[in-house]
């Protein structure tokens, strides 16, 4: 059945001067889904908008691709916040993951988002991501002139809509 989960993030404290790195959203994530194909839990999942799927990490040496993709990818910028809301589409059916005995499900509790910035003093772009699972609040910098870049504050929300 086709599932769809919302992915939620926000960006705050940037400032608008002379130094302004242009923070972005990049249009890529990983998210930890339970894979019906290869019938493992808590698997990698690479996704990049426009593809049409997305890329199972699977077990160590064996990536495959596997039915999920970003179907929206809405960005917002406001003063001094840049939000994200991402929309993932994922075929999933029941299964039982043998090596981990236990039940696959259609919901995740971990994603990893990644933003983007040109540093106007060195003429060079720079990135950073930011996950679920990491204490907060984080403070995020140029990492060519130490200006800074944004704060987040709050984990990335994730919400299963289908």
């Amino acid at each position: 059945m086709l599932r769809t989960i919302e992915i939620t993030a926000e960006l705050t404290g940037q400032r608008q001067s002379e130094q302004f790195h242009n923070l972005h959203w990049q249009p890529k994530l990983e998210l930890s889904l339970d894979c019906f194909i290869c019938k493992r839990t808590g698997r990698t999942t690479h996704f990049e908008h426009g593809e049409e799927r997305a890329i199972c990490t699977g077990d160590q040496r064996t990536e495959h691709p596997t039915a999920a993709r970003i179907s929206g990818f809405d960005v917002t910028h406001g003063q001094d916040r840049l939000t994200l809301r991402s929309l993932i589409d994922h075929w999933w059916a029941p299964f039982h993951d043998a090596k981990r005995d236990q039940p696959g499900s259609p919901l995740t509790d971990w994603v990893r988002l990644h933003a983007g910035y040109y540093c106007p003093q060195s003429q060079q772009t720079g990135s950073f991501s930011i996950q679920s699972n990491t204490v907060r609040p984080l403070r995020q910098a140029c990492t060519h002139c130490t200006e800074p870049l944004a704060i987040d504050m709050q984990s990335p929300g994730i919400r299963l809509l289908t």
